[in-house]
C-alpha cells in the first residue's frame, strides 16, 4: 500500500513529479490523502522506538515477551504482525489477546462512565462523505485507478489537473483519525439531554486510522469532557489523576506508569495544556493516554453561526471548554503484558535450577481465570465432571480453559508452566478422589500453592476472588 499525505502547497510539487515517467507507473492500489501534511510512507518505520541503544538485558526481555505472546495465543505469528503489536497499533490478535483487549476496554468504559455522573456513550461513523468540516484533520481514501486516469489526460494543464484532483479528493470518503470531531458534533443534542447543565462527557471506543503510526488502525478510547471555562484546568488535573490511578490499579509494578506535562512546542494547536500518561517499556517510554485542555475554538468551528445553542445554564451563559482524553488500548495491552511478565527461578524435583516465566496479569484483566485438567483415573467419568464444572463457569461468566481436552500428553509440571505463561489464575485438577469425595486440587498461579477444595465451592471461590481484586 502506498500512502501519500499532502497539503495544497505541496500539490504543485507532487504534480510535477507525476508529469515525468512516474505518472505512468502507478499500480492499482489504494491511496489515502490527508490535507494537513505532506509525506510519503513506504514502509513501517519505528526508528525512534528501536531497542538498538538498550542493554542486551532489555533486548532479551523484548524478545522473550514477543515470543511468549505468540506462543501463548495473544498475537498471531509473523514478523510484520509482531512489529505492529510492538508499535502499539492494531494487529492480528489471538484468542487470549482478544480477550485481554476486551477486558481492558470493558474496565476503561466502566471507570469512565461510572466514576463520574453525566458521562454518556456515543457511537460515530468510522467513515463519511460529509464535507461539512472541510476535511480538517481528516484522511481521505481515493482509488489509485481514479488518480491514474486523471494523470493520463495529457491534454489537461497543470492548473486543470490540480483542480480535478482537489475535486476528486473532496468527493472521496473520509476516515476518522480520532473521536473528537464526532463528540463535538453531538454536543448540541447531548446538551438538551442534561438540561443544558455542565459538566458532562461523551465517551466512545473503537478503531481509528493513524497515519503517524504507519497508516494503520488503532484501538482508541475517547472521553470528551465539556465544562465551564473557569474550571477547565481543574478538570484536566482531575482526569489526569483519575486516569493514572486507573492504569496503576491493574499494574504489577505501578511505578512504571507515570504522567508528564506536554512541552509547549509539542502541544496541539487548539490546546493550552496537555498531559501524557506514559509507560516505561524496555525500549523507552511510550504514551498510553493523552489529555488536552482545548478551550472552545473547535466547538465553535463545528457549530458555526449557532453560538446561542452552545451556551449552558451557568451565571455567565458561556460556551463550554473541552477537555479531551484519548487512549491507545493496543499499546495498553502491550504495556500490561510487559508489566506483568516475571522471570522466577525455582528448583525442580531433582534440585535442578529452572527459570519460570509467569504472566501475572491482574485477575480482572486475565483472559483465562481457571484451567480444568484431569489426573489419573477413569477418563470418561472425569471428563464428564469437567464438562459440568465448565458449564457452571460459563453460566457465572468465568472464562475457563478446557485443558482436559488436550490430546498431547504433558506432565503436571509442563501444564503449570504453560498456564503460568498464559496468565491463568488457577488450575483445577479433577481426579479419582473427586469421584469418591468431591474434592479437587486447586493451584494458584501467584503462589504456586496447591489446596484441596470441595468441587461445590470452586465457582463461588473464583467469583469472590475476582470481585475482591476488582474492588481493591
Amino acid at each position: 500500500m502506498r500512502i501519500h499525505y499532502f497539503n495544497r502547497q505541496s500539490l504543485d510539487l507532487l504534480l510535477i513529479m507525476f508529469f515525468y515517467p512516474v505518472r505512468n507507473v502507478l499500480s492499482r492500489r489504494l491511496c489515502v490523502f490527508k490535507t494537513s501534511q505532506c509525506r510519503i510512507i513506504l514502509a513501517l518505520q519505528h526508528t525512534k522506538r528501536q531497542c538498538s541503544t538498550s542493554s542486551s538485558e532489555d533486548l532479551d526481555k523484548v524478545r522473550t515477551l514477543l515470543q511468549l505472546c505468540v506462543d501463548r495465543y495473544f498475537v498471531l505469528s509473523g514478523q510484520t504482525n509482531t512489529e505492529q503489536f510492538q508499535l502499539g497499533i492494531s494487529c492480528s490478535y489471538g484468542p487470549l489477546g482478544m480477550e485481554l483487549r476486551r477486558n481492558l476496554l470493558d474496565q476503561w468504559w466502566h471507570s469512565v462512565t461510572r466514576s463520574t455522573a453525566q458521562v454518556f456513550g456515543i457511537n460515530t461513523l468510522s467513515s463519511s462523505k460529509d464535507t461539512a468540516t472541510g476535511g480538517r484533520g481528516q484522511l481521505r481514501i481515493v482509488e489509485t485507478e481514479n488518480v491514474k486516469r486523471l494523470l493520463e489526460q495529457q491534454e489537461l494543464s497543470k492548473e486543470q489537473l490540480i483542480q480535478n484532483i482537489q475535486s476528486l479528493i473532496q468527493r472521496s470518503t473520509s476516515l476518522r483519525t480520532n473521536f473528537l470531531q464526532g463528540a463535538l458534533e453531538q454536543f448540541v443534542p447531548s446538551l438538551e439531554l442534561v438540561n443544558r447543565k455542565l459538566p458532562f462527557g461523551l465517551a466512545e471506543t473503537g478503531l481509528c486510522f493513524q497515519p503517524s503510526d504507519g497508516s494503520a488502525e488503532v484501538t482508541q478510547t475517547s472521553l470528551v469532557w465539556f465544562c465551564s471555562p473557569r474550571t477547565s484546568s481543574q478538570w484536566l488535573d482531575h482526569w489526569t489523576r483519575h486516569r493514572l490511578k486507573w492504569w496503576r490499579k491493574f499494574a504489577l509494578s505501578p511505578s512504571d506508569f507515570s504522567s508528564r506535562e506536554v512541552p509547549e512546542e509539542e502541544r496541539e494547536e487548539a490546546a493550552s495544556r496537555g498531559v501524557r500518561i506514559i509507560y516505561s517499556f524496555p525500549w523507552g517510554q511510550e504514551p498510553l493516554e493523552t489529555l488536552w485542555s482545548r478551550g472552545n475554538t473547535e466547538l465553535l468551528q463545528t457549530h458555526k453561526g449557532v453560538r446561542s445553542k452552545l451556551q449552558c445554564r451557568d451565571s455567565r451563559k458561556s460556551v463550554p471548554h473541552v477537555v479531551s482524553v484519548t487512549g491507545n488500548m493496543d499499546r495498553g495491552v502491550l504495556a500490561f503484558l510487559s508489566n506483568s511478565l516475571q522471570h522466577l527461578k525455582k528448583e525442580d524435583s531433582k534440585q535442578k535450577l529452572l527459570q519460570r516465566k509467569v504472566l501475572k496479569l491482574h485477575p480482572v484483566l486475565a483472559p483465562v481465570k481457571v484451567a480444568l485438567d484431569i489426573g489419573r483415573g477413569a477418563t470418561v467419568e472425569l471428563r464428564q465432571v469437567c464438562e459440568g464444572l465448565l458449564q457452571e463457569f460459563m453460566e457465572a461468566k468465568i472464562s475457563a480453559w478446557p485443558g482436559y481436552l488436550e490430546t498431547l500428553p504433558m506432565s503436571m509440571e509442563q501444564l503449570n508452566a504453560k498456564y503460568d505463561e498464559m496468565g491463568v489464575l488457577f488450575t483445577v485438577v479433577i481426579s479419582e478422589n473427586t469421584l469418591e469425595s468431591g474434592l479437587v486440587q486447586v493451584r494458584s498461579r501467584d503462589t504456586t500453592i496447591k489446596e484441596t477444595k470441595h468441587i461445590s465451592e470452586i465457582k463461588n471461590f473464583l467469583s469472590r476472588y475476582i470481585s475482591a481484586a476488582d474492588n481493591s
